[in-house]
């Protein structure tokens, strides 16, 4: 009987050691099939992880619904390189890229991507004679139909379209210059900026649907922070949160003062997260005036896209 008992016990055991290890399994498989919700930083000049090194401009990469997105690209390829490395990041496994503007400090890094990355699709924004290419229909210019064929353009028979280089003429460009959904709840706002010494610079902003919000990822925010934000109202009014440059780094107080107050009191953000050019005086207002909704997001630094963000 107890050669008996004891096998049965045996056997009773292996029977619990494989139901925890089938459940903890199972758990497992779970968690890995949950799609990552996050924002790592690539790039800025303040941080506090010793392994990346800091330099001006901006690069981060989003993670949702699925999607590895490389929202810019840096100032510099191999600093950029470096950078994914110290957080084992490769950028040769993207579902796309978004260039937010046409500045080297957000550009500088697609060298790299390219390198590793050469067919990836990157969406930018389409400008006259852009450095991400153009295109424009031959009716821009004026036609002298007295002149001879030789005098003319296209000897006085232009294509329809006329279409310009990139300087990355091997890049998988996709032009933008409206406000569009590119993936299920991930949206690019087209924008173009009025304000002296970016006029009519056009810049995207990465617009992504949460089930907590509109969280808005963006690069320099030359068109005005205010104005992004609007336009990401029209799809869902609640901003959960705001990751990026919010270009008030030369900005004086009283300008600072009246954005800090647009997001909190007008738009009712939840959260900001600022880098890059946002400026230490304007980090100073966002921090005073959001509390514990202020997110620290520098170089290193991974955000939740939804939930409790603290």
């Amino acid at each position: 009987m107890t050669a008996f008992f004891r096998a049965v016990s045996c056997f009773a055991a292996l029977l619990l050691f494989a139901g925890s290890a089938t459940t903890t399994f199972a758990t497992s498989m779970a968690n890995a099939s949950i799609p990552k919700a996050q924002i790592t930083i690539l790039y800025d000049a303040f941080g506090k992880n010793s392994s990346m090194q800091k330099d001006w401009g901006y690069a981060a990469l989003v993670e949702y619904g699925g999607k590895r997105i490389l929202f810019d690209s840096g100032n510099n390829p191999e600093i950029l390189a470096k950078n994914a490395k110290a957080k084992d990041i490769d950028l040769s496994k993207l579902d796309f890229v978004v260039m937010s503007h046409r500045h080297g400090d957000h550009m500088g890094g697609l060298a790299y991507l390219l390198r590793v990355n050469p067919r990836v699709k990157i969406y930018a924004p389409k400008e006259g004679f852009g450095v991400y290419g153009s295109d424009l229909p031959s009716t821009f210019y004026r036609k002298e139909p007295s002149l001879p064929p030789e005098q003319r353009y296209y000897d006085g028979a232009p294509p329809e379209v006329m279409r310009f280089g990139s300087a990355w003429p091997g890049g998988n460009f996709q032009l933008v210059d409206k406000t569009v959904e590119i993936a299920t709840d991930i949206h690019l706002i087209s924008l173009i900026s009025d304000r002296t010494g970016t006029l009519e610079l056009h810049e995207l902003s990465l617009a992504i649907n949460t089930p907590d919000g509109m969280v808005l990822v963006v690069g320099c925010s030359h068109p005005g922070i205010d104005k992004i934000v609007e336009a990401a109202s029209t799809i869902n009014p609640r901003i959960h949160l705001i990751a990026g440059g919010l270009h008030l780094v030369v900005a004086g107080d009283p300008e600072i003062g009246k954005i800090v107050t647009a997001l909190h009191d007008t738009f009712k953000v939840q959260y900001v997260a600022p880098g890059h050019c946002t400026g230490e005086p304007a980090f100073t207002a966002l921090r005073k005036t959001f509390g514990d909704r202020y997110l620290y997001a520098g170089l290193g630094t991974t955000l939740a896209l939804s939930g409790n963000q603290n």
